[in-house]
């Protein structure tokens, strides 16, 4: 081993990384990707960690499954769902919900087989797959559809304990009310019990968890015995039926409480004698008494309410019978003597609708009922294998509560008659239980095992969903819900059972079951959509990690799953989908800004990278259409010593241009070797990353080093971006200290930049004196852009400024347009034309057309052509010895001054100093020269320049290093008279022109005319733009020949010389703007 002893610190041997991997329980210690450890690791130390209950298959997942499944609806609402949907109605929503839950085991057991399931089951299942902000919003959503699956079972237990059991126990006495009065008792009563009912469980809960899963044995008993009476009772009804009789007046289910024998009459010894029935009808007991019409036009007769499996009911109770809330529960083809305009009156003595049902309203009081498909899952923490249990158990309870189901619905309607389905209090069976008038022995078995198993189901929620919320609480995606991570010293989250059993105090006060069920079909719905999409994605994505063990799973599975949940959702209640929806996707949301940041390679990620896969290939069939250009940026920088930004408002000026959209690329370069500086390049990617975010300027950092900052910077151009999302424009900053000796090599950087741009079709941006450019958080309130269109560029200059006023930075500037007519354009035409193109190009801009005629070459512009020349010749002698330097520079400045000051000594003449510093003053930053212009006598005709002249510097006294500068100063000095000013024409300056001209004829005509026009175009635009709030000029091109370079930057600054804010725009050689739609 002793050729990896260097890497043990980091890559442990295998022997170790086994010994900790058998060591491994459900609740993860060993790796930091898991993030019990990742929060736990602190508090682990100092406690000793307790043991969890471990559980298997059997008592761990299809026990709970069973009773969560097997709850209320089953015993409460499945006779009346019968009654009403009818047979074929109701076997098709039981066969959806079945389906629907079966599909979404599928895709569960194989993501719970893809490794190991900590505690959280369902929410940490779909966290991994679809990342923290599906996930949390998910694992919300079906935390609250588990608390309140709590409060329907609590609610579904009182009204069996109310109605069916002790009905003398209520609190609120429903003797002598009617309508919504005796509703209302009803409800108060519900609430009352089901709050010390809630109380009792969250205190076995609270007690822990293994008094729960003692009490699921005598829970699961009483649900299997149930279950098996009823199959008895439907074996019996085919030998024996039982007698079970129902009253019908004309074909009006009577309600079967305050009478004893349903007849109007019985004949006696002592004649014909009226009954408690008539007497309920009529004004008095005797024969002559008045009685309500519906009763005296109709005859009373028995029905057996149980014909038996042999009677073939089924025939009747095949289809459906829905109601309005208040109808009559009346038996279909029965004679019944009425009229349509009689007022119903007696209403209190017939069985009526509570609710108006309705096909999706079945749908949304079923479902709950196979709901219980993830109540292993969400107890993942307490099992020996997870891996193992949860797939065999979940399938397992699906299947056997499943065929009970379907079972159920064939057998109820074919045992039992239709309004006695229909009836779902029992009303007309002597308020018994419907499902247990068919029970066998005693229709208590059915009434008192139901009342426990929906104890148990309610159990099971209210174990299931604090530690759904813990595991929640424990990943930290979500903080203001940290604090429900704490809990007792075993673990048992004693926070989350608080918050659990207010929650289900709030469906408690609902207080009605059939209210409740549809609200926690939403979330149960919601949660296995997302299940299955997990799946599918994860399927279909075909990760390297994606390696589950259960192998009967495919990608249409899960799709058909998420399909049939969706479609289920908008048919419960397609308000209450839109709300559950509304509710998951604020969560994603809170997640997504709030909380932390989350990497567990999770299928969105994946989802993520196959879609930008696939859009980059599309992207490289072919650039781009001129509707979609927008500038993509690449923004380059520079970094200081420390690795800081050293132009931080070119971020801000990216905002303002991109207002988050497109792509953003913001580079810099380093000089050296990678291995060397790579400390230095995190460093400078950190800096960028958080200067990227404090000016929310949404995109990608990229640091590139090489052994010099030309070819770097190059290398970011040539290499930044992939495929088709590259980038089509370069921003980049001005060299502000160019003038300067010692920092030609930055401009010259600038140049090659500049020629690259060009060579690769790229559009350039450079904003000069950019520290003045406003940050994020100014407003302009007034003000211009103005737009110095002098060559067409594909319309980059119309599109930048248009992109800014969205933001809202520039949002009240207007826009102006000057473009420049030569003398032979029609300058009127051309105003005319532009203001149409910017109407069709739907631009809002002020248009003005600036004529600049010919006119004669200045003296001013000769010297300064002159002046740029000398300080061109003198830089090609910096590398010359100091010697060779000072004698070279100092016969240029001898020819220069004398040329000047030949005839007139009163004139500005020009001064050269040669400054030699110290090497160590060397590093600091240079003040940027200003060159003042040297003003000399000449004609009328030419329009005056700024001066700006620079104070005179001169070099210490005895100060001498082989690494002195060279600076240039062009200054003014006056001999006893004030200069000139440039429009002041006299005899004699008429004079030293012509005397000067055989110095000026030596000079390049190309650059005196490249002077002249870039003087006169600085004179139009400090005229007409000197208070706009932004300038934006085109670019020239460089030289092609590299001897002129320093000239070029002499241009550019000549150009926009007195300016505040100017943005230099080079177009890519394409359109970017056009007028179609």
């Amino acid at each position: 081993m002793a050729l990896f002893e260097e890497e043990m610190d980091t890559s442990p041997m295998v022997s170790s990384l086994l010994s900790s991997l058998a060591n491994y329980s459900t609740m993860p210690q060993g790796s930091k990707e898991h993030e019990e450890a990742e929060n736990n690791e602190a508090e682990t130390s100092r406690k000793k960690p307790v043991k969890a209950p471990q559980l298997g298959t059997l008592m761990g997942v299809y026990m709970p499954c069973i009773q969560n499944i097997f709850g209320v609806i089953l015993f409460l609402r499945m006779t009346w769902l019968v009654g009403i949907g009818g047979v074929i109605g109701t076997f098709i929503i039981v066969f959806m919900c079945c389906a629907t839950t079966m599909l979404t085991a599928i895709s569960m057991s194989a993501i719970a087989t893809n490794g190991v399931v900590p505690a959280g089951g369902s929410y940490y299942m779909i966290s991994r797959s679809l990342g923290p902000e599906f996930g949390g919003a998910v694992g919300i959503c079906f935390y609250l559809g588990t608390t309140f699956a709590g409060a329907m079972y609590i609610l579904g237990a009182i009204e069996l304990l109310l109605i069916y059991i002790v009905p003398k126990a209520a609190i609120f006495p429903l003797e002598g009310l009617e309508g919504a009065e005796a509703e209302a008792a009803l409800l108060n009563n519900m609430r009352v019990y089901g709050t010390i009912l809630l109380i009792s469980m969250a205190t076995v809960v609270f007690v822990g968890v293994k008094y729960v899963n003692k009490l699921a044995l005598v829970f699961l008993a009483c649900v299997i015995l149930s279950i098996l009476a009823v199959y008895a009772g439907v074996i019996k009804t085919a030998v024996d039926p039982p007698y079970f009789p129902v009253c019908l007046l004309g074909n009006r289910t009577l309600v079967w409480k305050t009478f004893d024998l349903c007849a109007k009459t019985i004949e006696t010894a002592n004649g014909t004698v009226t009954t408690q029935l008539w007497r309920m009808f009529c004004d008095s007991p005797y024969l002559n008494a008045t009685c309500d019409k519906y009763f005296s036009e109709n005859n009373v007769t028995v029905v057996q309410g149980i014909p038996g499996v042999t009677s073939g009911i089924l025939a009747d109770n095949l289809f459906g019978t829905y109601y309005e809330k208040g109808d009559l529960i009346a038996k279909k083809d029965t004679y019944s003597v009425e009229e349509e305009d009689d007022p119903l009156t007696n209403a209190n003595r017939y069985v009526l609708a509570d609710i108006t049902s309705f096909f999706t309203l079945l749908v949304g009081i079923y479902f709950p009922s196979v709901t219980g498909i993830m109540a292993g899952s969400n107890r993942s923490g307490d099992l020996r294998d997870a891996q193992k249990s949860i797939p065999i158990g979940t399938i397992a309870a699906i299947t056997t509560t499943s065929t009970v189901y379907m079972s159920s619905v064939i057998l109820f309607g074919a045992c039992i008659e239709g309004v006695v389905l229909r009836d779902k209090f029992g009303e007309g069976v002597h308020g018994n239980l419907v499902i247990g008038t068919l029970a066998w022995p005693s229709p208590w078995v059915i009434v008192i095992g139901s009342f426990f198993s929906t104890c148990g189901a309610g159990l099971q929620s209210l174990t299931g969903a604090p530690r759904l919320l813990q595991a929640i609480a424990k990943d930290s995606i979500v903080p203001a819900l940290r604090i429900f991570g704490h809990g007792k010293a075993n673990g048992e989250p004693t926070w989350s059972l608080l918050l659990t059993a207010c929650i289900c105090e709030s469906g408690i006060l609902i207080a009605s079951l059939d209210a409740v069920a549809p609200i926690l079909s939403m979330f149960f719905l919601m949660c296995y959509m997302f299940v299955n999409l997990a799946c599918a994605l994860q399927t279909l994505l075909r990760t390297p990690n994606w390696r589950p063990r259960f192998k009967f799973y495919h990608w249409t599975l899960s799709f058909l799953g998420m399909s049939l949940c969706l479609t289920l959702m908008f048919i419960c209640s397609w308000y209450y989908a839109i709300v559950a929806m509304v509710i998951a996707g604020s969560i994603y949301k809170y997640i997504e800004f709030a909380g932390a940041e989350k990497e567990w390679g999770d299928g969105i990620r994946g989802l993520s990278l196959s879609a930008a896969r696939y859009a980059l290939i599309r992207l490289e069939e072919g650039p781009p259409h001129t509707k979609n250009w927008r500038p993509q940026l690449l923004v380059l920088v520079s970094t200081d010593s420390e690795q800081n930004v050293e132009q931080p408002r070119l971020f801000s000026l990216t905002n303002q241009l991109k207002a988050g959209k497109g792509l953003t690329i913001v580079g810099t370069a380093l000089e050296g070797t990678y291995l060397e500086n790579y400390d230095q390049v995190q460093r400078a990617e950190q800096a960028l990353r958080k200067l990227m975010e404090t000016e929310k300027v949404k995109g990608f950092c990229q640091v590139t080093v090489s052994s010099n900052l030309r070819d770097a910077t190059s290398h970011l151009v040539q290499a930044s971006g992939l495929g088709g999302l590259k980038h089509n424009a370069v921003l980049t900053y001005w060299p502000r200290n160019w003038k300067q000796a010692d920092d030609h090599q930055t401009w010259r950087n600038f140049l090659e930049l500049v020629r690259e741009t060009t060579a690769a079709r790229l559009a350039l941006l450079v904003p000069k004196n950019i520290a003045a450019f406003p940050s994020n958080g100014e407003r302009f309130t007034e003000g211009h852009i103005d737009v110095w269109w002098i060559v067409h560029d594909g319309g980059m200059l119309m599109l930048l400024p248009f992109l800014l006023r969205q933001h809202k930075v520039w949002r009240k500037c207007k826009m102006r347009i000057f473009t420049v007519a030569q003398m032979d354009d029609n300058s009127i035409q051309m105003k005319k034309d532009l203001t149409t193109f910017l109407y069709h190009l739907r631009i809002d801009a002020m248009v003005e057309v600036v004529e600049m005629h010919d006119s004669d070459i200045s003296a001013y512009t000769y010297e300064k052509t002159l002046v740029m020349e000398q300080r061109s010749q003198m830089l090609e002698q910096i590398n010359l010895t100091k010697n060779e330097r000072e004698r070279e520079i100092q016969s240029i400045t001898d020819s220069s001054r004398g040329s000047i000051r030949r005839k007139n000594p009163a004139a500005v003449t020009t001064q050269l100093s040669v400054t030699e510093e110290p090497l160590a003053a060397s590093k600091e930053e240079k003040p940027e020269e200003e060159v003042g212009p040297v003003q000399l006598i000449h004609d009328n005709t030419t329009p005056t320049s700024p001066t700006t002249p620079a104070p005179l510097l001169t070099p210490p006294e005895g100060v001498q290093s082989p690494g002195g500068q060279v600076q240039m100063t062009w200054t003014e000095k006056c001999d006893g008279e004030p200069a000139k000013p440039p429009g002041a024409a006299t005899p004699e300056g008429i004079k030293d022109i012509f005397n000067m001209k055989p110095e000026w004829e030596n000079l390049n005509q190309f650059n005196v005319r490249r002077m002249h026009t870039a003087l006169r175009l600085n004179e139009v635009i400090i005229k007409k733009s000197s208070e706009a709030k932004l300038v934006l000029l085109n670019m020239p091109g460089p030289p092609k020949n590299r001897t002129g370079d320093e000239n070029y930057m002499e241009f550019l600054e000549v150009l926009t010389e007195g300016l505040n804010r100017v943005l230099l725009v080079r177009g890519g050689g394409r359109e970017v703007i056009t007028i179609y739609s």
